[in-house]
C-alpha cells in the first residue's frame, strides 16, 4: 500500500514557475514508477510525465516537453515536477500516481495508487 500527498500547488502568472511535490508512504516507494497527472475543470485526467523506479528513465507529455521536468529521491520518498514558462493551458488540478511494475507508463489505468491531487492556476 502506498500512500501519496501532493503539494505545491498554487496561484501563479504566465511564464513563472512552480514545483510540486508528491510525498509517499511506504518502504517499497523506490521499486515504484511514478506519473504526473493533470485534469482541467470539464475535461480528462491526461499524462504529464513518468519516470522509473532508479530515475533512470523519463517521459513527458509533448504539451510540456522542454517546460516541466518530473525527477525523484528515493531517499526522501518524494517524486517532484517543476514547471517552468507556466500557461493558461497549463490551470488543472495535478495528481501524481504510483506503480508497482517500476517503469514508464502514460495511461491512468496502469497507476494502483493516487494522490488526491493540489490546483495549479496560471493567470494570463
Amino acid at each position: 500500500q502506498v500512500q501519496l500527498v501532493e503539494s505545491g500547488g498554487g496561484l501563479v502568472q504566465a511564464g513563472g514557475s512552480l514545483r510540486l511535490s508528491c510525498a509517499a508512504s511506504g518502504r517499497t516507494f523506490s521499486r515504484y514508477g511514478m506519473g504526473w497527472f493533470r485534469q482541467a475543470p470539464g475535461k480528462e485526467r491526461v499524462f504529464v510525465a513518468a519516470i522509473s523506479w532508479s530515475g533512470g528513465n523519463t517521459y513527458h507529455a509533448n504539451s510540456v516537453k522542454g517546460r516541466f521536468t518530473i525527477s525523484r529521491d528515493n531517499a526522501k520518498n518524494t517524486v517532484y515536477l517543476q514547471m517552468n514558462s507556466l500557461k493558461p493551458e497549463d490551470t488543472a488540478v495535478y495528481y501524481c500516481a504510483a506503480t508497482p511494475s517500476g517503469v514508464i507508463v502514460t495511461i491512468t489505468a496502469g497507476y494502483d495508487y493516487w494522490g488526491q491531487g493540489t490546483q495549479v492556476t496560471v493567470s494570463s
